[in-house]
């Protein structure tokens, strides 16, 4: 019974360690800009028009694709990353719902 134990212990101890830490941001402010903002919403759109399903539950009140994506964004329901690049090549993604 002992070793059933130790071994639930270490696999909880596994799990601790490999959950996603939130990154800090390295590069650029740590909000969203408003261009990000503005092309995640039009990117968005875009695939909404297209006959993409929403990922919030739909809105009667909704009529046009940009506020649904606007909705979707206050929300932090895309699954989306930004890419910010310096100049030397460096990057870093980070997720959309660490910058809103």
């Amino acid at each position: 019974m002992s070793d059933a134990v130790a071994a639930s212990k270490a696999v909880s101890k596994k799990e601790k360690e490999a959950k996603p830490k939130k990154e800090k941001v390295r590069i650029g402010p740590p909000r969203l800009t408003r261009f990000e903002r503005a092309r995640i919403i039009g990117a968005r759109a875009l695939q909404l028009a297209l006959g993409a399903p929403p990922f919030i539950p739909l809105d009667p009140s909704i009529k046009d694709p940009m506020t649904l994506a606007r909705k979707e964004l206050e929300a932090k329901a895309l699954p989306i990353s930004i890419r910010r690049v310096l100049p030397d090549g460096e990057y870093q993604d980070i997720p959309i719902a660490d910058l809103l």
